[in-house]
């Protein structure tokens, strides 16, 4: 399984992205499914806009479920919570912790991201270590 982040998602479905023809490429040599956070989905959503084209497409895409949707129980919001505080000083938010909780409880490591700066400090709590995501991506 390959979390996606929002900066692919927004890319893929908004023509005019700079990434998009890079993305589309790195998506059609995946061979995992894909799992974005409803955080993720929802800033996709924001920047995106509600009445474009690429809102339209991002939720046929879902719609058609080619990819999952982890959604955030009462004990994942705090797990991210208290990420975005031990990141605070990046800042970490919402959708990026998302991905590092959803990383946990899925126990996968890749992530298909843009934002390598951020996904290279953050770590997944694997039992008493940590370890780094695999990123996948331009």
């Amino acid at each position: 399984m390959i979390l996606v982040d929002t900066g692919p998602l927004v890319a893929l479905f908004d023509p005019g992205d700079p990434d998009h023809e890079r993305c589309r490429k790195v998506l059609r040599q995946q061979r995992g499914s894909l799992c974005a956070t409803v955080p993720v989905l929802t800033e996709a959503f924001h920047l995106l806009g509600p009445a474009s084209r690429g809102s339209k497409a991002l939720r046929g895409f879902f719609g058609r479920r080619p990819a999952e949707l982890f959604f955030l129980d009462s004990d994942a919001i705090v797990r991210g919570f208290a990420l975005m505080e031990q990141y605070s000083d990046r800042p970490m938010d919402l959708a990026d912790a998302s991905l590092v909780v959803a990383a946990e409880r899925l126990r996968t490591r890749a992530i298909f991201t843009l934002d390598r700066r951020d996904f290279d400090v953050y770590r997944i709590r694997r039992g008493h270590r940590e370890v780094s995501f695999e990123l996948v991506g331009p």
